[in-house]
């Protein structure tokens, strides 16, 4: 049965969001869905990458709410949340992010969990409100020295970029439904394809989303202070990401692997050096875009770990 907290919906908007979990709640005039689950803190907060939503961590915020509250999330503009012009700057979405969670009556504090670019926001969250921050873990985060130090794309691979870049257009539909598939092959059979549907209708809104990251995302960042003394693990993925084959040249995908796991080691090693408590993990079984779904029990096993250190006992 739908649980749907009908008193913060808009005045004249159908709380039927066509999936079996969740709520809708009122922020800033606008629809924003939220799935709360579990009881205790600090609450668990998921911050999805680019062109994700909430419910892609399904496998690790129900495993989460065993022991605490978990929380998934669509910002505004994804997912099942109100549509807005994208992109935005880091200071809506935390905006954003903190008003729906204090709407939604999840106190603080939240031990964030940031993926790719939901680690800029989860990093910008902590610099603006630091006491609602009791940990973070940072699931292969956006990060502005990549600027300068990502390997880039040779000449002599233009050619095979772009076949497979046209091939991948020509076909996307069913490579990118097989990956998805095979990606949320444990989810309910209710969630899975209407999750995988929007995926395919949406492709283009990861662009959308980081459209801003080389400039205003990682700007607001840099200038945001320090990061406060919470506990921190950062993650990196050594793995091939399934979603990157389709459109990356084979060959290039083979030179830069290495060397660019190698950069992603020392951009992370210094995050969670800027911290007393921060910790650099290394997933070598684990995509970019998949890292929760290929390394799940590691996963929850760093959130453990930080709850932990937080003073939650097991």
């Amino acid at each position: 049965m739908m649980n749907h907290d009908t008193s913060n919906h808009p005045k004249g908007k159908s709380p039927d969001h066509g999936l079996p979990i969740g709520n809708f709640y009122n922020v800033e005039g606008r629809r924003l869905f939220l799935q709360r689950s579990g009881t205790g803190g600090p609450a668990v907060v998921f911050i999805p990458a680019a062109g994700m939503v909430g419910i892609d961590y399904l496998n690790i915020h129900n495993l989460v709410s065993r022991r605490t509250t978990s929380v998934i999330y669509d910002r505004a503009g994804t997912g099942w949340s109100d549509p807005v012009k994208l992109p935005r700057s880091a200071r809506e979405v935390t905006d954003e992010l903190r008003s729906l969670l204090h709407t939604a009556g999840v106190p603080a504090p939240y031990l964030l969990v940031g993926h790719s670019l939901g680690g800029v926001y989860a990093r910008r969250y902590a610099q603006r409100f630091s006491d609602e921050v009791a940990g973070m873990l940072l699931l292969e985060p956006a990060h502005e020295d990549f600027l300068t130090n990502t390997p880039r794309l040779k000449k002599r691979y233009l050619p095979e970029q772009s076949f497979a870049i046209l091939r991948t257009l020509l076909t996307y539909k069913r490579t990118f439904r097989r990956l998805f598939g095979e990606m949320f092959a444990n989810w309910p059979d209710s969630l899975r394809e209407p999750l995988i549907e929007y995926h395919l209708r949406t492709l283009s809104r990861t662009m959308a989303e980081r459209k801003n990251l080389n400039t205003e995302l990682y700007d607001e960042v840099r200038q945001g202070g320090d990061m406060p003394d919470i506990p921190l693990i950062v993650v990196t993925a050594t793995g091939i990401d399934p979603f990157m084959i389709p459109l990356t040249s084979p060959s290039f995908l083979r030179e830069t692997m290495d060397p660019f796991n190698q950069v992603k080691k020392t951009i992370y090693t210094k995050l969670a050096n800027s911290v007393p408590r921060g910790e650099h993990r290394i997933f070598q079984n684990a995509g970019h875009t998949t890292i929760h779904t290929d390394c799940p029990d590691e996963v929850v096993d760093a959130i453990w770990n930080l709850l932990g250190s937080t003073g939650q006992r097991a």
